[in-house]
């Protein structure tokens, strides 16, 4: 099976409610979707999702980078070469993550497609359904708290807690959750970088002092902070995760050199694709150091990506896949299958991705 051609198109989906961190606000979802053509007709679906404050990546990169570097650098090839395959989508142009995943996820499509296989199956896996949280996005307390009822009551029994804005008011946050949604819920806080390494620890460790029982908490400070980030891991008593501070396997060396925290959040658009999210994994899985698998505001085919991913190995004991929640309408036909708090995925070859 050869790739004879790449095309992107771009769709804009609404979101049920404004999402908001420490870092960007937006209203809708706007991803780049990937089709890679072959000779024998069939197509790999890989999309992108654009988050310059966090990859530097935009929608007019993301096309730019697939239509003019990495598509004319891999069309041609047989996808049964596939470790050439991704490592020219790599080497063909400098940083572009999130164009270089949506690459990835179409040709991983294929390969599951050529085979005949659901992709989990392929990477390992022999579970095909996976538990998500849902972000609480960061609001007043009264309004965070009334939207972790909501979210309790749609089935989740994980909230992911966005604070990192205001570290005293971030206290009265958490605890207005903890109150209104009991204590048999976990919540885990993501900062987005917005605390400094002695402020997260003395914030952390009121919480801690209050009782109010935090699963994690992930990436405190700065991403290029490393030692603030060791600093807190080693001072509080709350597992603490990276996640902007983690984007390549060379990131992951370094983290877990410098055992600079308990946990690692792997984002498909931070990395560049499966290919290095499943190095980034073995390190971590090597150094027992447990994984969780993340994501953008995405669409359909990225969240399935990540739950193929996610479902193929067992060191991925935790996922954020909440944006197919989030999205009000979703154009992408096939993929994962959202009940409750379980993204079930199809049991199609591939991503199971028919199209949009």
């Amino acid at each position: 099976m050869r790739i004879t051609g790449i095309k992107t198109e771009y769709i804009s989906m609404p979101l049920k409610k404004p999402f908001k961190t420490a870092l960007r606000q937006t209203s809708v979802a706007e991803n780049i979707i990937v089709m890679i053509d072959t000779d024998e007709g069939i197509i790999g679906y890989g999309g992108a999702s654009p988050t310059a404050v966090i990859t530097g990546d935009i929608l007019e990169s993301i096309k730019g980078a697939i239509e003019s570097y990495i598509g004319p650098a891999i069309i041609g090839m047989d996808i049964e070469d596939f470790d050439r395959l991704i490592k020219k989508v790599h080497s063909s142009i400098y940083k572009n993550t999130s164009a270089k995943a949506a690459v990835d996820m179409a040709l991983y499509d294929l390969f599951g497609k050529h085979f005949k296989l659901p992709l989990y199956k392929l990477l390992g896996g022999s579970k095909k359904e996976m538990e998500s949280d849902i972000t609480v996005s960061v609001n007043s307390p009264e309004e965070m708290a009334l939207d972790a009822i909501d979210y309790v009551s749609q089935g989740y029994t994980t909230l992911k807690t966005k604070v990192g804005v205001d570290s005293n008011l971030d206290i009265i946050r958490v605890k207005s959750i903890r109150e209104a949604v009991g204590n048999h819920i976990k919540i885990r806080l993501d900062a987005n970088q917005g605390w400094n390494a002695k402020e997260a620890v003395g914030t952390i460790r009121k919480i801690e002092d209050m009782g109010l029982d935090i699963e994690l908490v992930e990436q405190p400070v700065i991403a290029h902070d490393i030692e603030g980030l060791k600093y807190v891991t080693d001072h509080v008593n709350t597992p603490i995760m990276a996640d902007e501070a983690l984007f390549s396997p060379e990131d992951c060396f370094t983290l877990l050199k410098n055992r600079a925290a308990d946990l690692l959040n792997i984002k498909l658009m931070k990395c560049g694709g499966i290919y290095n999210a499943l190095k980034i994994n073995a390190m971590a899985e090597s150094c027992g150091v447990e994984c969780m698998i993340g994501c953008m505001i995405e669409s359909k085919i990225g969240i399935t990506a990540a739950a193929h991913f996610g479902c193929g190995k067992l060191n991925i004991t935790r996922a954020d896949l909440d944006a197919v929640a989030l999205i009000a309408k979703d154009p992408i036909i096939g993929g994962v299958e959202v009940k409750g708090n379980t993204l079930i995925l199809p049991e199609g070859n591939g991503l199971g991705i028919v199209g949009f």
